[in-house]
Order: C-alpha cells, then sequence, then structure tokens
C-alpha cells in the first residue's frame, strides 16, 4: 500500500474528534473533552523527556475544547503561568488523569478490535 492521506485515512491512522467526559470537582459538574493519543500527545511526551513535567505535559496535551484546541498549557497546570494563580488543584489534576486515562483505554481497546 502506498503512504498517502487517502490510504491513511482508510487504515484510521488520524485520531478521532476528542471525547466528552463528565468530571465533578468541588460540587461543580464539567464537561471537558479529551484528545485521544495524537501528534500532540507525542509532543507533549518528548517535552516531558527534555524536563518539562510528565503529568503537565500529559493533561496540555489531551485536555482540550470540543474542536481540540488545547484548554491549558504546561505552565497553566504548574502555576508557572501565573504565580499568583498558582498550580492546578491536586484533586482536579487527579480527576483530569482520570478522564484521560479512561479515553486512552477505550482507544486502544477500540483499536485492537479492528
Amino acid at each position: 500500500m502506498e503512504l498517502s492521506i487517502s490510504n491513511l485515512k482508510k487504515s484510521k491512522a488520524f485520531t478521532a474528534r476528542p471525547v466528552a467526559k463528565e468530571i465533578e470537582w468541588d460540587d461543580k459538574k464539567f464537561t471537558c473533552y479529551v484528545r485521544p493519543l495524537s501528534y500532540q500527545t507525542a509532543i507533549g511526551d518528548i517535552a516531558a523527556h527534555r524536563g518539562a513535567d510528565p503529568l503537565a505535559c500529559r493533561i496540555a496535551s489531551s485536555i482540550c475544547d470540543a474542536e481540540g484546541k488545547a484548554v491549558f498549557t504546561v505552565n497553566d497546570i504548574t502555576g508557572e503561568a501565573d504565580p499568583e494563580k498558582g498550580a492546578l488543584d491536586p484533586d482536579l489534576t487527579n480527576l483530569l488523569l482520570i478522564a484521560i486515562g479512561e479515553v486512552q483505554n477505550g482507544a486502544v481497546a477500540g483499536k485492537r478490535k479492528r
């Protein structure tokens, strides 16, 4: 098979649309969108290997809006973007990581079914 955009589309080589996940934090319900593992997460993983915070990289590369645009930067999560605001709440961080894990595990399971 020749490497082409058309053949890659047929082979499902491109990631799907973001997946909506409901999270409850601090007595509030939020809808967050999780991007399945993709080019963006690979870039985040490379940044983590170069010394950036790996969890912040994973959250920043995975949490997006419904259109797939990033919601956070790594510095938003670590608190470096705005020291007065501080880092992301640890409970919210855990909930986002759980949502990311659920989407990634579902995506991997889905790929195994092909």
